[in-house]
């Protein structure tokens, strides 16, 4: 099950679960589309993988299956300037 991890792990930018502007690897990173457009070209600065959009959890299932409040920050060299 996806994490549905609260930030951009770039610029810390909150991303609630229902935001259509997550973007997602395989790994579950976690890009605002800003983020992934502008500084990753739509590519995962972790693993090299394609970043797509998030699904969105219904509100039903997320009552019974929350998001994470983990915030994940990482210092990718294009993120500095964030």
């Amino acid at each position: 099950m996806l994490e549905l991890r609260p930030n951009c792990e770039c610029c810390g930018r909150d991303l609630p679960p229902q935001s259509s502007e997550a973007l997602i690897c395989t790994f579950e990173r976690t890009f605002c589309a800003d983020c992934a457009q502008t500084r990753f070209t739509g590519t995962c600065p972790n693993c090299g993988g394609e970043l797509v959009k998030r699904p969105v959890r219904p509100d039903s299932m997320l009552a019974k299956h929350p998001a994470s409040t983990e915030r994940i920050r990482k210092a990718h060299p294009q993120c500095a300037a964030a």
